[in-house]
């Protein structure tokens, strides 16, 4: 069953971004689909990490509003293809970037095996029970010996307090465990920077002001804004890091 927070989160904003965008103009639409997890430094680092260039075709995996697959297909010319189980969040990256989103859940991608030649799944695979299943199907579709930028937020010891509706942290240790038995090759690993330029921030901001201003009074605002405060708070009591991640498909050992 979907969790109402994270409808309200990942759904509902995402379709109130759009509108914002649109009243304040295009050039915020980078920033402001991005929310929650991405920067440019982190998406600079998992580009590079998995050798964007132009022609990729890049597979976003769990893409919201689309910003980081804009960014890329922006900065290094890839060729996205958006995953997005929620609908409003599916709409609003058609609306802001005019990108194909196929409407469907990360452990069942309508596309063929050996089709894509590099992924991403961002700020996905700490919301997802079944991590293993959304991995395995992210090997499949992917070219032997892909690349996979991962953006986690990984929990620092077994006992989490006050977990946002929905999430479920893996540990380091879990982390590196799924992408072995699902096929994958751990590579590279850093901590995700802490901080965007004030250039990108203030774009986040009047935006967010926007969403305010129309969308306070409503539930689905205040379950958004409650999932926030509780990650914010996780953070801050450094029960919970975020981690940018390189792996690679390998063949899986029968």
């Amino acid at each position: 069953m979907t969790v109402a927070a994270m409808v309200a989160e990942f759904d509902d904003v995402a379709g109130w971004t759009a509108d914002a965008v649109e009243q304040l103009g295009i050039r915020y639409a980078i920033p402001a689909a991005c929310r929650g997890s991405a920067s440019p430094a982190a998406l600079a680092w998992l580009a590079e990490a998995c050798e964007l260039s132009p022609g990729t075709r890049l597979l976003d995996v769990g893409a919201g509003a689309g910003g980081p697959a804009a960014w890329a297909a922006e900065r290094f010319g890839v060729r996205p293809i958006l995953l997005e189980p929620m609908q409003a969040a599916g709409r609003a990256a058609s609306r802001l970037f005019g990108l194909p989103v196929l409407t469907a859940d990360g452990t069942r991608i309508p596309l063929r095996t050996g089709s894509v030649d590099a992924g991403w799944c961002l700020g996905v695979l700490c919301t997802v029970e079944d991590k293993a299943a959304l991995l395995s199907e992210i090997h499949r579709v992917l070219t032997p010996g892909a690349s996979l930028g991962l953006l986690v937020v990984v929990a620092e010891g077994p006992q989490i307090l006050r977990v946002p509706d929905g999430n479920h942290f893996p540990t380091q240790d879990e982390l590196a465990e799924l992408l072995e038995h699902t096929g994958f090759t751990l590579l590279e690993q850093t901590s995700r920077p802490e901080s965007a330029p004030l250039s990108w921030s203030r774009r986040v901001e009047q935006v967010n002001a926007v969403i305010a201003a129309r969308h306070r009074s409503a539930a689905a605002y205040a379950l958004a804004a409650r999932q926030g405060e509780r990650l914010t708070r996780l953070f801050a009591s450094d029960q919970v890091s975020m981690q940018l991640i390189h792996a690679v498909s390998c063949p899986i050992s029968k």
